[in-house]
């Protein structure tokens, strides 16, 4: 590891401040937060900025509220806040319990979830959950303010559709209904996860039938990627799906653009993705209520 080479700090008092920070200065800067996997790649001098612009100070983005059925993070949150959070807890426990296993609690304590999501480290766990949960991303810089599906944000390995300009300002998430429930699976030896599925699906009172179905798989490919085919798969009586999830976890893996790495094989993640499945799916039928039996909130 070689010493971080000299640069500059910049910490804007506003978002606009920010913006024309990072326009004026261009390829020479990075919004930095909790810097914990940017400060990390400029220590092994994988990258280097000159110029690192602060946003954690700016006010209003670490915060967690419920707004207009969604549930809105500040992109400086933290993981551990959002761990820690009796509104995630209670709302989206699954994001809850998925922040409790990134990495460490030193990571989580400093690291932010814009952070984690602008920075597309393929062996990460927040975009791969929040794809299936439909959410989306606010991008805001002085010209412009948009929102667009986490799935067109993460593009690719260490990647997003980021302007020279823009900071990821918030993160949107549709509060789940009650015929909704999800389940995140990752596979993990160290602090980097192996591999990291989430599944959604949608059965109504009486748990006779899947009506709907989303199914994402990350850390084993570039990006956290979704498999209509894979989803169509999961649709149907409960008994008839478990009989494809085989079926549905290769299509997955055939999907997914798996990446022979240091993590493991192609061949190895294959597996890993067949037993994650059907865990997550087990999870999930396990806490459907037989009809007349009471139910069950949203998400776990």
């Amino acid at each position: 590891m070689m010493p971080l080479r000299p640069f500059e700090i910049h910490q804007p008092a506003d978002l606009a401040q920010a913006s024309d920070t990072l326009r004026e200065l261009g390829d020479e800067a990075s919004a930095y937060a909790g810097g914990t996997e940017l400060l990390l790649a400029m220590k092994f001098d994988v990258l280097h900025y000159p110029h690192l612009v602060d946003i954690k100070k700016i006010p209003r983005l670490n915060s967690i509220e419920v707004t207009d059925d969604h549930l809105e993070i500040g992109a400086t949150t933290t993981h551990y806040q959002l761990e820690r959070s009796e509104l995630v807890r209670s709302h989206l426990p699954v994001m809850a319990e998925m922040e409790s296993r990134v990495a460490n609690v030193r990571v989580r304590a400093s690291g932010t979830i814009g952070g984690n999501l602008s920075f597309a480290e393929p062996h990460s766990d927040p975009a791969t959950l929040l794809n299936v949960l439909d959410s989306s991303v606010v991008l805001q810089s002085t010209r412009d303010k948009r929102e667009i599906p986490i799935g067109e944000f993460v593009i690719g390995a260490y990647e997003t559709s980021l302007k020279e300009d823009e900071l990821l300002t918030r993160i949107r998430i549709p509060l789940l209904q009650p015929h909704q429930r999800t389940a995140y699976t990752k596979f993990q030896v160290h602090e980097r996860p192996t591999l990291g599925l989430a599944l959604l699906l949608e059965i109504p009172d009486g748990g006779s039938e899947i009506t709907s179905a989303r199914v994402a798989v990350g850390c084993v490919s570039p990006f956290p990627q979704r498999s209509s085919e894979a989803e169509a798969l999961l649709i149907g009586e409960p008994s008839a799906v478990e009989g494809k999830l085989d079926q549905a976890a290769d299509v997955l893996a055939d999907q997914a653009e798996l990446v022979d790495d240091a993590e493991g094989g192609i061949d190895y993640k294959r597996s890993l993705i067949h037993t994650f499945l059907r865990r997550a799916y087990d999870q999930i039928i396990a806490r459907v209520k037989p009809r007349g039996a009471p139910q069950i909130g949203g998400s776990g």
